[in-house]
């Protein structure tokens, strides 16, 4: 599959069936995560891969939708802030950062034929207090991930006019 069909055949997935993600596919794309350019090369970052049931349990307490509870893993993905890069005028990085390892994360999953959705909207500060993290990580993202029950939705994108001048 090249590339445009990888981004298109990517989507936020809502269902996912009860099979287990084989760990060389997982480690396949943690690898992929791990290459992921940042900010200075500073890898502000860090997953926690939950699959076992307590943990996707109380996962499911830090967002509470029918759907979420369907992904047999959910990787959380964190931001060390005493990690990031720091631009002179202040801006911080990490959140760029992420956002970059994070969807390395969903195409390289895509690619490997499983699923996955960004969840931004969950409770952040029950997610650190669960995991012990300390001041300065900052869980940003749960990425539920495996295979999908669901087919692939056609995506809804403003046309290349609206976007490039």
């Amino acid at each position: 599959m090249n590339f445009l069909e990888l981004v298109r055949n990517r989507y936020s997935c809502r269902s996912y069936r009860l099979t287990s993600i084989e760990p060389e596919k997982l480690d396949y794309i943690m690898e992929c995560v791990r290459m992921a350019p940042s900010a200075v090369n500073k890898q502000p970052w860090h997953f926690r891969i939950v699959s076992d049931e307590s943990g996707l349990k109380a996962l499911g307490q830090c967002y509470n939708r029918d759907w979420f509870s369907t992904a047999p893993t959910v990787i959380v993905a964190s931001i060390r802030h005493d990690e990031e890069w720091v631009r002179g005028d202040g801006k911080p990085h990490g959140n760029i950062d992420i956002a970059i390892a994070v969807e390395h994360l969903c195409l390289a999953a895509t690619e490997q034929g499983l699923a996955t959705c960004w969840v931004c909207n969950f409770d952040a500060e029950l997610c650190k207090k669960m995991f012990g993290m300390s001041a300065d990580e900052e869980p940003a993202v749960l990425i539920p991930i495996g295979y999908a029950a669901d087919e692939v939705k056609e995506k809804k994108r403003k046309s290349i006019d609206e976007i490039v001048d």
